[in-house]
């Protein structure tokens, strides 16, 4: 194999790097930059270039604030200034083979945060084992997710889409099969995956499909995206409108729209912000009846995206997060924790399936476990008894169970702990604040193979997901089948989530 590979794609010639056996091309763009003419507006089309591209080092990153500081040490991020920010990352065994299977990855970061170039996502370990890997980088907050009524909506999935179909068009050259393309996301990358499953716009750009801790459930309507718009618009002192709006310096409307979501997710006002204080997403995909015809749950129970196998689920631990990280978790008493679950619509009486599950827990653990399932688990579940229902092709659901909250600072298996286990990246120190001092190996090795073994034959290893078993996976240093795991905690949001 060539120690620096060159590919001709559509658009020109990218030369890409050889490091263990497996060839990376870095910072490919897939639409053109979207700035200057291009700014705010659907993606556009990569103007071709003469000669070798270098493919050698990550592109620059779409424009972003920063994680709010509770989180920052967890999330490390990547900025890389630039115009060119509508780029991707391809990491292939062999340029030179045919018909390997494709991972298509969505990172997450509240739509506001995060890019294709997270150290954690490398795809070496994907491509070692015979996946081509391909990491996205597509626009945020304001710039991604902005909805005025305008006739222009959900920019940040149009990008996704774009990347998809470049995807389609190019990743031959890297030795993929276009047909064999599986799109997978963890958080707003989850989202982003059911909501794609969920546009026809989409339709053919994948085979498969895999949500990692986010579901269908997290979506604006229009009036509640006009709310945020309004919102933004205010704290500019600028009409709420897209020309004003775009005129502001970019610094300025990239602090803006973080510091709404700091707002959000920290202090929401409920009489401010209605159902958003618990989305807790002000920069989100928005139903417009167009991009978005229809909320995704609704559009996947009337079989859309039916052909699509999909692996989906959650983290045992995952909003142990939002209280271990702001160092809360212990200030919550027992009347804080039956308000906060009456608030999720969940009834003082419920609290008891919750108690039993787990004897000895305090009630900032508890509302943790509340919080998990609104947010998490429970939208997921939707999403898979929606699909049961059509008798097309499966899912599989999981749940992630690793670590325990004592090895790593309390967090446990919390939102975010298993990217790492999944790309096989636990070796890297920037990981080791989310998932301690020792990550586990062995789980790694179990987690990471479940997504190769789904991506390349399209079956995790457990049975299929209905609703009169409910198999699920749970994934720690090895995988157990378990059916219908806390059925009593899932019974208690029935008419409720």
């Amino acid at each position: 194999m060539a120690e620096s590979p060159l590919v001709q794609l559509k658009d020109g010639a990218v030369r890409g790097k050889v490091r263990s056996g497996v060839s990376a091309f870095l910072g490919i763009p897939y639409a053109a930059a979207p700035f200057g003419a291009n700014r705010m507006r659907s993606p556009q089309p990569v103007q071709p270039w003469d000669g070798e591209r270098d493919a050698t080092a990550y592109g620059p990153t779409a424009p972003k604030g920063s994680y709010p500081p509770q989180y920052a040490p967890l999330f490390p991020e990547v900025v890389i200034p630039g115009e060119d920010c509508l780029n991707l990352n391809v990491w292939t065994p062999d340029p030179g083979a045919t018909g390997l299977p494709v991972l298509v990855w969505i990172h997450g970061g509240s739509f506001t945060n995060g890019s294709g170039s997270v150290g954690e996502y490398d795809g070496s370990a994907f491509a070692r084992d015979g996946v081509v890997c391909v990491t996205v980088n597509y626009r945020l907050a304001a710039d991604g997710f902005l909805f005025l009524d305008d006739g222009i909506a959900n920019l940040g999935l149009l990008d996704q889409l774009a990347a998809l179909r470049w995807v389609r068009a190019n990743i031959a050259r890297f030795g993929g099969d276009p047909s064999r393309v599986t799109v997978a996301g963890e958080s707003a990358g989850a989202m982003s995956v059911t909501a794609l499953l969920s546009m026809p716009l989409a339709e053919g750009m994948f085979s498969q499909a895999i949500a990692q801790s986010g579901a269908a459930a997290h979506t604006l309507t229009r009036d509640e995206a006009l709310k945020v718009s309004g919102f933004l618009a205010d704290s500019l002192g600028v009409p709420a409108d897209r020309d004003s709006i775009k005129a502001v310096p970019l610094e300025r409307l990239i602090q803006a729209a973080s510091d709404l979501v700091v707002e959000v997710q920290t202090t929401p006002d409920p009489i401010k912000w209605g159902k958003l204080a618990l989305n807790l997403l002000p920069f989100a995909p928005t139903v417009d009846g167009v991009t978005l015809p229809q909320a995704p749950l609704p559009a996947i129970s009337a079989g859309q995206g039916a052909d699509v196998g999909l692996l989906i689920g959650s983290n045992r631990d995952e909003a142990r997060l939002f209280l271990v990280a702001p160092g809360v978790i212990d200030l919550i008493d027992d009347a804080t924790l039956e308000a906060a679950a009456g608030t999720y619509g969940l009834p003082a009486e419920s609290l008891a399936a919750y108690r039993a599950n787990r004897p000895g827990a305090g009630p900032g653990d508890l509302l943790a476990a509340v919080v998990t399932d609104w947010f998490y688990a429970i939208p997921s579940i939707r999403v898979a008894e929606a699909r049961a229902c059509q008798g097309t092709a499966n899912t599989w659901t999981y749940r992630f169970d690793h670590p325990d909250p004592e090895d790593n600072n309390r967090l446990g298996a919390c939102h975010g702990a298993e990217v790492p286990y999944v790309f096989d990246t636990i070796g890297r120190d920037d990981v080791r604040p989310r998932l301690g001092a020792t990550p586990s190996q062995a789980v790694a090795d179990q987690a990471h193979k479940v997504w190769v073994d789904f991506i390349t034959r399209g079956d995790p290893g457990w049975p299929a997901y209905d609703t009169s078993r409910r198999a699920t996976g749970l994934i720690s240093d090895r995988i157990t089948a378990v059916d219908d795991p806390a059925a009593a905690e899932r019974t208690c949001w029935d008419r409720i989530r």
